[in-house]
């Protein structure tokens, strides 16, 4: 089994939390957390079409319901802990980039903060 956990910013936000509390379709949040307890199960064997490298050791949690479709980015952490970085609707055929982007900033952000523990 392996442990997720939300990436938090040093001023306390943490975005994957503000982009659930946003979805308002309760039943799509319902599914995303739904997927994210799969992910807890199968870490780096969940595969297309829940879960997609996205290059450089990120990756993408795929949630769609009904015409809805979200996607969660993460990455593993020492084994078997899994940081949550950010979330966004889908509106287009691929991930955009500053999303992807703005996932390896958190990441280096999260590597930084254990540092100073």
């Amino acid at each position: 089994m392996f442990k997720v956990t939300f990436y938090k910013k040093r001023n306390g936000h943490i975005p994957v939390t503000e982009f659930l509390d946003d979805l308002e379709n309760k039943k799509l949040k319902a599914k995303v957390f739904q997927d994210i307890s799969i992910l807890e199960e199968f870490g780096y064997e969940l595969r297309e079409p829940l879960s997609k490298p996205l290059g450089d050791g990120i990756f993408e949690l795929r949630t769609k319901f009904s015409s809805d479709i979200t996607r969660v980015l993460y990455f593993f952490y020492h084994g078997k802990k899994i940081i949550l970085t950010n979330g966004f609707l889908k509106k287009s055929g691929k991930t955009p980039t500053q999303v992807i982007e703005l996932a390896k900033k958190y990441r280096a952000d999260y590597y930084a903060q254990i540092d100073e523990e």
